[in-house]
This record gives C-alpha cells, sequence and structure tokens, in this order.
C-alpha cells in the first residue's frame, strides 16, 4: 500500500492503491508502514478543505465562499453540524445561487463547480459509504413561510400570542434557525388575524353555495371582567348533503345579562355573513326572560320567515338541561353524596388503606365494573361514575375498620340504597348526554327524540312512584325537565316524522305512554304542525312576487291557479310518503342519505327533511356536554381586542375542522436536516 503525504497546509487528499494478497505467500520483510490515516467520509468534505492556521489549531473553509469556521484545536475537535447548515440552510451565497440556477437540484447535493487545492475537476463524485440514509429534498428557507406557521401553532395549541418575545422561545427558534428575523406581538397578532380572513373565505364560500337554511346555536361564556362572549356556531347541510358545523362568531357583550345580549350577537352574525332570509333557528344556553324572546323575534321576523308562527324558532341546549337537571338531583341529596366522596377519598388517597380496600374485597369476593375515583365536582358525569362505582363495593366500604373518627360517619344502609336510587336517575341523563360528546360525526335532530320522551316518561314515573326515595329525586328533575320538553317537544317530533323509519307510528306509540287518554290532542298538534309547516315551504318559501314579475300583467287569476294546484299536489306528497310501510330500523341509518337519493321522488319534503334535521339540540362541543357551570374565558384573551379574540377562536374551529394543519409543520419549515 502507497500512502501519498500531503502538506499540513495543503488540503488532504489522499489516494489508496491496493496490492493484492496471495494466500501462503513468503512474509514480507519489508520495514512497517506508518499508521493511515483514516478516510473522511462525511459528504460535507466535498464542499470544505482544511485548513492549518497555528500550532493545533485547524480551520474549515468552504471551497465555495472562502469562510472559515472552527474545525480542531489541540485534541478537541468542533465537529461537523455546523459545517452542514452552512451548506443546507442556504448561508453559503454560492450554494443559494448554484440552486437558483437549476431548483430541482437540492442545496445537499454536490456542487458541480466544486474545485480542490489543483482546480476544478471533471470527476465523477466519490461514493458515500454511510449506507441507510435517504437522500431528502430540500427548499431553500422560507422565512414568510415560518411566520404563517408559527401563527397556526399559537392558534390550533392555544399559546398566547406573547409566545414570540418569551426569552426561551426565541432562543429555541434562534438555534434551530440562527437566520430566521423572530417575529413580535404585533406582528405576529396580524398574521393570526391573516390566517384568520384566509380560512374565513372558504367557510363563507361553503356558506353561500347551501342550498337550504341554516341553524343558529348561542352559547354564552362568562369573563373575570364582567363582560361576556356569545359564540354564534352555524349549523347547516351542503349541496351533498353533508351536515356542517363552524364557529362563526365570538360576539363580547359588556352587557351579557341583558335582554339584548343575544339579539345583538345574532344581528352582527347575519350581516357579518350575509345570511338575513335564511334563517331558520336558534338554539340557546339558558332560559331568556320574555322580553329577550320578543327583542330575538321582532329582530328575526323583519328578514326572516317565521315557520309556523314563530314555534320552531327558539329551542333550548339539551346538554344545559341535562345539566341542570342532574345538578338538580345531586343537589337533593348532596349530605349522602359527599358521605360517599369522603369514603372514596380515604381510600384513594391513603396507601395503607387503599391496600387493606384491596383485600377486603378480595375476601368477599365482590366484583365490581368499575373504576373506583374521586370526582371532578364541574362535572357531573364524573360524580355519577364516582357513586355508581362506590355502591357496586359499598359492602368492602362497610367492613373498612379505621380509627380515623370522620369515617365513621359513612353511608348506612338505607343511605346506600338511596345512592342507588340515584344512580338509576342519573343513568337517564348520563346516557343521553353521551350521544352528544361523539366528535366523529354530527347527529341529526331525529336521533334525540327517542332519548327526550324516555327521559320525559322515566321521570313522570319517578315522580309519582309512592317510593319516598325516589319521589324525592324525581320531582325536582321533572321539573326542570318539563321546561326544556315544552320548548323542543314539536321540533324533535317533527324530526322523527322525518325519519322513515318512524315517521307518525313513533310519536303516537311514545305520546300515549307520556300523556295516556289525553295524548291524542297531543298526536294532532305534532300532526297538524307538520302539514302546515309543508304547506309554508310550498308556497312561502318560492316567492310570489318572483313569478309575477316573469308572468307579468294580466294572468294574476292564472297564478293563483298555480299555486293552488302546486299546493294539493305537494300534500299529496307528503300523505303519500305517511302512509307507506315504515322502513327496517337498522342500527346505522343516514337519514340524510335516505332523502337525497328520494330528493326526485319527494321535492318539497326533502328540502323541508333537510331544514328541520340540521336544527342543533346543543349549544356546546363535545368536551363540555358534562360541565355543570357556564364557560368562562381566561384572564388573557380578555386582555387582547375582541377582534383578535375572535380571530384566534374562530379560525382555531375552521383549522381543526378543515385539516388546515395539513398545510404544513413549524419544526419542518424551521430546520432541515442535512443528510450524511
Amino acid at each position: 500500500m502507497e500512502i501519498i503525504p500531503s502538506d499540513n497546509n495543503a488540503p488532504v487528499n489522499m489516494e489508496m492503491h491496493f496490492e493484492p494478497v496471495f494466500l501462503n505467500s513468503e512474509p514480507n520483510n519489508e520495514e512497517p508502514q506508518p499508521t493511515r490515516r483514516r478516510k473522511k467520509k462525511s459528504m460535507v468534505w466535498e464542499h470544505f478543505t482544511i485548513e492549518t492556521i497555528g500550532v493545533g489549531c485547524r480551520r474549515a473553509c468552504c471551497k465555495q465562499c472562502k469562510q472559515s469556521f472552527a474545525y480542531s484545536t489541540g485534541s478537541k475537535v468542533a465537529g461537523t453540524s455546523h459545517l452542514k447548515r452552512h451548506i443546507a440552510k442556504g448561508s453559503c451565497q454560492f450554494v443559494v445561487h448554484n440552486h437558483q440556477l437549476d431548483p430541482s437540484t437540492p442545496l445537499s447535493a454536490p456542487s458541480k463547480l466544486a474545485t480542490d487545492s489543483t482546480g476544478p475537476t471533471s470527476e465523477t463524485p466519490r461514493r458515500r459509504y454511510r449506507t441507510g440514509t435517504a437522500s431528502v429534498p430540500y427548499s431553500v428557507f422560507d422565512s414568510d413561510r415560518c411566520r404563517q406557521e408559527i401563527a397556526q401553532m399559537i392558534i390550533l395549541h392555544d399559546y398566547p400570542l406573547h409566545i414570540v418575545e418569551h426569552p426561551g422561545f426565541m432562543s429555541f427558534v434562534r438555534n434551530v434557525q440562527p437566520s430566521f428575523e423572530m417575529a413580535n406581538f404585533s406582528t405576529v397578532q396580524g398574521d393570526c388575524i391573516a390566517t384568520y380572513l384566509r380560512e374565513k373565505q372558504s367557510v363563507q364560500s361553503l356558506i353561500e353555495g347551501v342550498p337550504g337554511r341554516i341553524c343558529l346555536t348561542l352559547d354564552l361564556w362568562n369573563s373575570s371582567q364582567t363582560t361576556g362572549y356569545v359564540f354564534v356556531t352555524g349549523q347547516f347541510v351542503d349541496n351533498d348533503w353533508k351536515i356542517h358545523r363552524k364557529l362563526l362568531n365570538v360576539v363580547m357583550e359588556p352587557f351579557p345579562e341583558s335582554d339584548s345580549a343575544f339579539s345583538h350577537a345574532v344581528s352582527s352574525c347575519l350581516s357579518d355573513w350575509n345570511m338575513e332570509g335564511r334563517l331558520f333557528s336558534l338554539t340557546v344556553n339558558q332560559p331568556l326572560t320574555e322580553v329577550g324572546i320578543d327583542s330575538l323575534r321582532s329582530l328575526l321576523s323583519e328578514k326572516n320567515p317565521n315557520i309556523l308562527g314563530g314555534q320552531l324558532l327558539l329551542g333550548q341546549c339539551l346538554a344545559r338541561s341535562l345539566s341542570s337537571i342532574a345538578c338538580e338531583a345531586l343537589k337533593v341529596s348532596q349530605e349522602i353524596v359527599k358521605k360517599v366522596r369522603d369514603c372514596v377519598k380515604y381510600v384513594k388517597t391513603s396507601e395503607v388503606l387503599g391496600e387493606k380496600f384491596l383485600e377486603l374485597r378480595q375476601q368477599l369476593q365482590v366484583p365490581s365494573t368499575k373504576t373506583l375515583a374521586l370526582d371532578d365536582q364541574t362535572c357531573w358525569n364524573t360524580t355519577y361514575e364516582m357513586l355508581l362505582a362506590a355502591s357496586e363495593l359499598k359492602e368492602v366500604f362497610s367492613c373498612l375498620d379505621t380509627s380515623d373518627p370522620d369515617y365513621s360517619k359513612g353511608p348506612t344502609g338505607e343511605e346506600w340504597k338511596q345512592v342507588e336510587n340515584l344512580c338509576t336517575s342519573l343513568k337517564l341523563l348520563f346516557d343521553t348526554a353521551n350521544l352528544l360528546t361523539s366528535s366523529v360525526t354530527i347527529p341529526t335532530t331525529n336521533a334525540f327524540f327517542h332519548e327526550a320522551w324516555k327521559i320525559q316518561l322515566e321521570l313522570t314515573r319517578a315522580a309519582t312512584s309512592e317510593d319516598f326515595g325516589i319521589n324525592t329525586i324525581a320531582k325536582p328533575m321533572q321539573t326542570t325537565f318539563n321546561t326544556y320538553w315544552k320548548s323542543s317537544c314539536l321540533i324533535l317530533a317533527i324530526a322523527v316524522v322525518m325519519d322513515p323509519r318512524f315517521k307518525m307510528k313513533l310519536v303516537e306509540f311514545s305520546f300515549t305512554k307520556i300523556y295516556g287518554e289525553e295524548a291524542a290532542g297531543f298526536i294532532n298538534l305534532v300532526d297538524e304542525g307538520i302539514h302546515q309547516m309543508f304547506l309554508e315551504y310550498v308556497g312561502g318559501f318560492e316567492g310570489i312576487g318572483k313569478q309575477e314579475e316573469v308572468a307579468g300583467p294580466g294572468l294574476t287569476d292564472f297564478d293563483m291557479y298555480v299555486m293552488e294546484t302546486a299546493s294539493q299536489q305537494s300534500k299529496s306528497e307528503l300523505d303519500q310518503y305517511l302512509e307507506e310501510s315504515l322502513l327496517p330500523r337498522v342500527h346505522e341509518f343516514d337519514v340524510l342519505g335516505w332523502w337525497k337519493l328520494n330528493k326526485v321522488k319527494y321535492p318539497t319534503l326533502s328540502k323541508m327533511a333537510r331544514d328541520i334535521l340540521t336544527v342543533p339540540v346543543s349549544t356546546v362541543g363535545p368536551e363540555m356536554v358534562f360541565e355543570t357551570g357556564r364557560k368562562e374565558m381566561d384572564r388573557y384573551r380578555c386582555s387582547l381586542r375582541p377582534e383578535t379574540v375572535e380571530a384566534i377562536v374562530c379560525a382555531k374551529d375552521w383549522l381543526m375542522g378543515g385539516n388546515g394543519i395539513e398545510s404544513g409543520d413549524m419544526m419542518k419549515a424551521l430546520k432541515m436536516e442535512f443528510p450524511i
């Protein structure tokens, strides 16, 4: 083997010649060769040479721009990471220039114009020795793109806008990409609003293409500053009969308890999204005063049709109603609930008692399907689950002996029975509320008639029970649920009639169970309501004025004849639907998909079904269904301008729902790895 030495001041350029080796050959009596220097394998050395600056000090020099970098001092070697960044990040202007001439060539590829100490070379790139690392193409660092990604990061993860001025975040970004000019608060606020406006255009286009009417929900949030924020959400069906739910506005209200708070928020939404004349219903998260209801009706009656005289205009939030009813039940039994909570606390917060509890449970062979855990008193479902688990383990709690005097105040046998009654009552609410927690699909209105009438029936029976314990719990629950049932019964009943698996049959069956001999009157109200509503769709929504303009003068009588004929035909369309046999009851049934397939057969009825099945029964998202109190806007967002709060909250809803996060990843935009 021949080693060509190199001068310390010249670039290292080693050539290796291999002599063939024969087995059983004579031993080589030549003098031993000097130790061979390890060949540098990193492709970074295609772009750098090593220069000796002084005794024990060497620096790496870029072949293209001649910039010098630290390499080694004595026995310490600086490594090659900073050299890779010089090439991959676009800091070397010569490499950037080559990339601009040929964008298809990645920055990390060996430059064809690379030179060595002897001048330009035409040799092909030497073989890389490290395998398993795929060559990844990289683009030039884009500062604007990074700013967009930071704005999306702040919106999606609820980070404060001031994060861009936090020293830790600034240091992180500076180390990832030194050439990025960090944005300040004002800049990132503008970027977030720009993201909001960009996404709003997409939502606006979607709403403009909606063929039917739009339903709104109004959810009022409190704040520590005594102001309120009304979250206005729209629900509608597109041309492909897919249901959408979009947060449209977050309106700051200086006086949230005033009767005009909701009407102001609705007015802002209608003008902002150009939805005047297209509103079908409103669902609110709290009971309104008569003045508040009149304020909303007067606002909407001017530019929106009042279906059935406005009977369907306002509805209450089912999730809030269920939470209120659950709180009423827990309030009646609050002393017993506290005793159970204390028992669970003793077991779960003491390791010794916890082990003893498990031993007793094994000895008594008490099965339990629930996990014993302390409840979060702001979410009633956790209290229900705690009571249910503790009730299954009541025998173990009764046998648990402790010297703590407070533990002796645990529930008695009668009190454990009351806990079971309470769990039975709460289960009705829990099962219904669980339907609202699905984040995969948006449920249609018809799905909740079944749940509502079962709750009404069971609470009515329990409230008239001879068992004093059951009666005591059920009466306040029934009183509260009656308020919801009266306000929402008609719209839920009409919605279930639009389900071809049930039609009027389920209304007749359920009302007979609830009202007994008085059921016929309530059934007639639903039947008359659905027929009257259908006639309004036939004659009221198509616009007689437009027909008169097309027809011209002298044909008024003919126009009236056409309208009457159309009315008779449309009415027979409804009767035909009601007289047809019920469809088989399959669990996964797409009611909107069925109406899409039958819109030619039922052209007018399908429009009515599309609107009525879209009415939302809840004003809150799946994560807030079980919360017992009204939501409160955090202090930080209250310190921002109302326009900024609306922008970041709405944009998050649109980005999450519209998969806007696909557009990129901040780390991917900031940092580009250099392949070795």
